[in-house]
């Protein structure tokens, strides 16, 4: 972009007036022009650029050397380049994980028919390793598939491997059994975490390397971490990984990403940094512009909507500010990257949580408001955005993909049910132990503990008291099958009444999701931790039942004796149906609102978490998981039984 002499005589004075009031109309961009404390005065209304990278695809480019790389034109104005030409990030965030495989080119072809040139993505870690040294990167985990996949629609790619990436993922990605040593620190140099560090990264960067562009794939950019600069814990630690990422072969540029207060905090010497913000606004620079005066701006990531936790409400952003936004980094040159493009959902166990006083779990969609619903659907944003940046192509856009199928399959109501407590025989053989013990440092999974789900304690009593246990996040408490309380983060302690029995004292516990964020991730053991008393004499002898929910488990499942589903059952308990969903399955939402709390299990395939204390009142169910005709529907219920399943073609949030 070129700016006329400050002094032209072509100036007109209305131009001159702009010129003069830049720093008042416009100052979230005035630290680009600041330079050793005098104002350096561009033009108040640059002309919106034109790009044309037609020949910047990854397909096209075959002659590679230099890859991404940063430049000046010598009037305060630095830029990015690819193989030496001059170029914008124009990226939009898609988590392969959260979208099923099935659906990967279709959320990629419409990135790009949106005019983005740049797909990013985190790699969690907790998906990839779930067990220590059992390393998965098969199907909806096929990090080189998905990446390649990108390369092949004419999409660049940057890597987030973490490894912490927050993401609202149960403990920001990291493996739940770094959590069995106490004395071992995440996300710091200590020795236990950086040896479990080393191993996943001497599985994960080979993967990388072939797919960097210089090596002829599409990764432009990888990721140090992720917002290090709000935890901040250990000032040898991002040098650390730093070190550890260019020690194993990553040659393409490292940058940082942190939010626009902490970029000092989190910045390391030799990578460049980026920001995460929610909106533009005065002083939004400020920090980065300290930190690197000589290179581009890059919003690593612009919030385009937000997450939802369960009782709160559902969070929406108006299209207009996202392209307002999203226009204003156009017209200065600031690469970008919408966050989300595409959310999908937290299918299964891996949505994280927040602790502001309270704990509070992820919802099970990862709608986020983006560009794309949770199911791939276009949204005012999208057009919005696919109008903007085709007003600043030189090239025409790709012609944008149909619309995925929605459908309303006949309501169904479960025939069979089984109670949690016909169902233990079912489950792995339990573990008998003493004292509790806590979810993550169970002898199961080759010594890796429980990761996800459930864990139920059980102990024979013979008198009554005050109970007291420290359990996380929620418990259930029986005497026999009958609840008799919940215990919390907030509730520790219940009365048991006189027994005139000895019964059966079962502990339900469920993980409800890992804090993501912040310091609190050190203590996110789940279960029971510490022991269990009543009126303070410790009780022992536990025996301690591990509810992963796996598939396995369902496929042992179908072999015990159903029962005929009363008009009305309260406890835990399974209950089992048929969706008919004819001869071409399609996308659908479930709706279960007589129902209570619990999960649903899609043919084995575990859909999420449901609960009617909203705001989410549907579950997004992927055609692409259906069989033609009968799919087995199976319910797994903490509180009170419910009557219909229904869907619906649109989702309810």
């Amino acid at each position: 972009m070129k700016f006329p002499p400050l002094l032209s005589p072509c100036l007109s004075w209305k131009r001159m007036v702009g010129v003069f009031f830049l720093p008042f109309i416009l100052p979230a961009f005035a630290p680009r022009f600041k330079q050793e404390g005098s104002l350096m005065l561009g033009t108040a209304h640059p002309p919106q650029p034109r790009f044309n990278w037609s020949h910047l695809t990854p397909l096209e480019l075959k002659n590679r050397s230099v890859g991404l790389g940063t430049a000046s034109t010598g009037r305060g104005k630095p830029h990015f380049t690819l193989e030496g030409h001059r170029f914008l990030i124009c990226g939009g965030s898609i988590h392969y994980f959260r979208v099923p495989r099935e659906y990967w080119r279709d959320r990629l072809l419409k990135l790009r028919a949106c005019g983005f040139n740049t797909v990013t993505t985190y790699v969690p870690w907790n998906l990839h390793e779930p067990e220590r040294g059992k390393f998965d990167f098969s199907g909806n985990l096929d990090l080189e598939a998905f990446v390649l996949m990108a390369a092949e629609i004419g999409l660049w790619v940057i890597l987030r491997p973490g490894p912490y990436i927050c993401s609202e993922m149960d403990l920001g990605g990291l493996p739940s059994w770094l959590l069995q040593d106490p004395r071992l620190l995440l996300r710091t140099t200590n020795k236990g975490f950086t040896e479990a560090v080393e191993k996943y990264f001497d599985h994960l960067i080979p993967r990388v390397i072939p797919l960097q562009y210089r090596q002829g794939g599409p990764v432009i950019a990888v990721q140090v971490e992720n917002e290090y600069g709000s935890f901040n814990k250990d000032k040898t630690y991002m040098p650390y990984l730093h070190k550890a990422l260019l020690r194993r072969g990553i040659v393409e540029l490292l940058l940082t990403s942190d939010g626009e207060k902490n970029v000092l905090s989190g910045h390391t010497k030799g990578v460049l940094a980026a920001i995460n913000l929610q909106k533009v606004q005065r002083n939004t620079f400020n920090q980065l512009h300290k930190v690197q005066r000589d290179k581009p701006l890059l919003v690593m990531e612009y919030w385009v909507g937000w997450f939802d936790r369960w009782g709160d409400k559902h969070h929406v952003k108006d299209a207009k500010e996202v392209e307002h936004a999203v226009s204003e980094f156009i017209k200065y040159e600031i690469s970008f990257n919408v966050y989300m493009f595409h959310g999908g959902t937290n299918f299964g166990f891996m949505n994280g949580a927040t602790n502001f006083g309270k704990h509070t779990g992820i919802v099970t969609s990862y709608d986020y408001d983006a560009v794309l619903t949770e199911a791939g659907d276009y949204t005012e944003k999208y057009f919005k955005l696919q109008k903007l940046l085709e007003s600043v192509s030189a090239t025409p856009l790709p012609q944008v993909p149909k619309l995925t199928p929605k459908a309303v399959y006949p309501p169904m109501r479960p025939s069979l049910y089984l109670p949690l407590w016909d169902a233990l025989s079912y489950l792995n053989e339990p573990v008998r132990s003493h004292q509790p013990v806590n979810m993550e440092n169970l002898p199961i999974n080759n010594g890796s503990g429980q990761s996800y789900g459930f864990v139920l304690y059980e102990k024979s009593i013979c008198s009554g008291g005050r109970l007291c246990a420290h359990a996380h996040d929620m418990a259930q408490v029986f005497l026999d099958e009958t609840m008799i309380g919940i215990l919390n983060e907030n509730n520790q302690d219940l009365h048991i009444p006189e027994l005139r029995d000895c019964r059966y004292l079962r502990i339900l516990v469920e993980n409800q999701g890992r804090v993501n964020f912040s310091w609190q991730i050190q203590n996110e053991q789940k279960g029971i931790t510490g022991s269990v008393s009543i009126n303070n004499s410790s009780l022992e002898g536990f025996t301690i039942y591990s509810l992963e929910m796996k598939m396995s488990f369902f496929e042992r499942l179908r072999s015990a004796t159903w029962k005929p589903v009363p008009d009305s059952h309260q406890g835990p308990a399974f209950y089992r149906g048929t969706l008919k969903a004819g001869p071409s399955p399609k996308d659908t939402f479930l709706s279960l609102l007589n129902w209570n709390y619990g999960f649903v299990f899609i043919n084995g395939r575990n859909l999420g978490r449901y609960w009617n204390i909203g705001p989410q009142q549907t579950l997004y169910l992927p055609g692409a998981w259906l069989r033609p005709e009968d799919n087995e529907v199976i319910l797994f219920e903490k509180m009170l039984s419910g009557s219909d399943i229904k869907s619906t073609d649109k989702p309810m949030l």
